[in-house]
């Protein structure tokens, strides 16, 4: 299995950290050419692979890391999707529902990911946060992880284990996924709830 983050900003740097906390390889993309930030992925660890986005977008598993509203750029650099896992850590916090042809954010994301088996996660904690080492007191801190793909759940629930978090998987996108997905400028009731499983 293989896996990307695309973007580099606090979000993308904090997921990068997590890969690198347990030596698992990822690919790190931006829309620069991946000099431009090397040096930047060299600090975090040895196992960040800084690569083009066309490149990157061959992985297994994609981290959607980006701006919200530059996901749709992401999606067209693949003509299909199938057989991808794109985890959708963006927040569509401050864009209308009507914007989103009122569909849950990860639901709208999901159309530009043609035959993408999407999940929604990662999301849920400010970057300072998700950065940090997840064990904590004993135990582990929760990861909320959302999908219409049962599979595509438990995957990325066995990738969050391998990371050190305790994946705690809350329902389709349109249900348990509306927990951790921003709708207009009101925040999902667990977005930023920092929990430890013990």
């Amino acid at each position: 299995m293989s896996y990307a983050i695309i973007g580099f900003g606090s979000i993308g740097h904090a997921l990068a950290r997590a890969f690198a906390r347990s030596d698992i390889e990822v690919s790190v993309a931006t829309t620069r050419n991946p000099d431009a930030f090397a040096a930047d992925a060299a600090k975090v660890g040895p196992t960040l692979k800084p690569a083009t986005l066309e490149e990157a977008v061959r992985a297994d598993v994609v981290f959607l890391a980006v701006r919200f509203e530059n996901h749709q750029e992401v999606g067209k650099s693949l003509p299909s999707w199938e057989g991808k896992t794109v985890v959708d850590v963006t927040n569509a916090y401050g864009v209308p529902p009507e914007d989103l042809d009122r569909l849950p954010s990860s639901k709208f994301v999901a159309k530009a990911f043609p035959g993408a088996r999407v999940v929604k996660g990662f999301n849920h904690l400010a970057a300072g946060v998700l950065e940090q080492d997840p064990a904590v007191g004993g135990g582990r801190r929760a990861i909320f992880l959302a999908s219409d793909d049962d599979q595509a759940a438990a995957d990325v629930s066995t990738l969050a284990e391998r990371l050190g978090f305790s994946p705690i998987q809350i329902g389709g996108l349109s249900e348990g996924g509306l927990l951790v997905q921003a709708r207009g400028k009101t925040w999902g009731r667990l977005i930023f709830k920092d929990l430890v499983a013990l």
